[in-house]
């Protein structure tokens, strides 16, 4: 401690090291020296934590998972303007496949399905922007389950002659997959259709073994739309550490 300076401290900024340095406070061992009522009553008790962090006792609990989305999204803009309705189908049905993902990774259901799509802000023309909600008889993970659904959503907004920008597909009202919603008429619990988790967690399987897309709805097309809605993607990072064909290639 005595070595490293106190702006090497995460949560010391520019100006706390200035007015530390002004109590001829310069390395972390001479802040950790410093009285507790000081440290507290000159920057507050977020640095008084990091002050008992650095002096071994902890203030900060650590948690082995993230909390739980609220709610899960898939949206993206076109590379290239979508007119039909046919392009935003498939696009729907992908990002919908992806949100459903999500949603059996973090061992959920969901109980609605928000579609949208819209025009750009920045480009001349007739301007498009709709939503709507879709709820589901009950809540599901089921990949075709939640594509149908959303499907059904984006015909009841689109409309044609508009070049749209962006859609997007979000999971709302999102429960634990432990919770399960019974029926009261047995008809309706006669008509359920089987139990699918076990043919989405081994989609799952495939697609994370052999790569995204291996399996997929059939909605959502074969080119994952790289002629029209698809991304252009020309400035992302190449994959040198994780795909060979991206790998750099030395001629001598």
């Amino acid at each position: 401690m005595s070595c490293t300076g106190v702006g090497e401290v995460w949560g010391i900024g520019r100006q706390i090291h200035a007015q530390l340095k002004e109590l001829g406070v310069a390395s972390v061992q001479d802040f950790v020296e410093l009285p507790c009522s000081v440290v507290r009553g000159s920057w507050g008790v977020v640095l008084e934590r990091t002050w008992r962090e650095l002096r071994g006792e902890p203030c900060i609990e650590l948690t082995d998972m993230p909390a739980a989305k609220k709610q899960i999204a898939c949206t993206r803009s076109f590379g290239h303007p979508v007119t039909g309705l046919t392009e935003l189908r498939e696009a729907i049905s992908e990002f919908t496949s992806r949100a459903a993902e999500k949603l059996r990774r973090q061992r959920h259901l969901a109980g609605q399905v928000l579609v949208f799509a819209r025009t750009s802000p920045f480009r001349d023309g007739p301007r498009f922007s709709k939503s709507v909600v879709v709820p589901l008889v009950r809540p599901s993970a089921d990949t075709t389950e939640l594509a149908n659904a959303a499907v059904k959503g984006l015909r009841s907004i689109y409309q044609p002659g508009f070049q749209l920008a962006k859609a997007g597909v979000m999971l709302l009202d999102l429960v634990p997959d432990t919770v399960v919603q019974a029926e009261l008429d047995w008809e309706v619990a006669a008509s359920d259709p089987r139990d699918r988790a076990k043919l989405m967690r081994a989609m799952d399987d495939v697609n994370d073994r052999f790569g995204k897309r291996t399996l997929l709805l059939g909605s959502s097309g074969f080119t994952q739309g790289a002629e029209t809605w698809g991304m252009k993607q020309v400035r992302r990072t190449p994959h040198y550490t994780t795909r060979w064909r991206e790998v750099p290639v030395a001629r001598a």
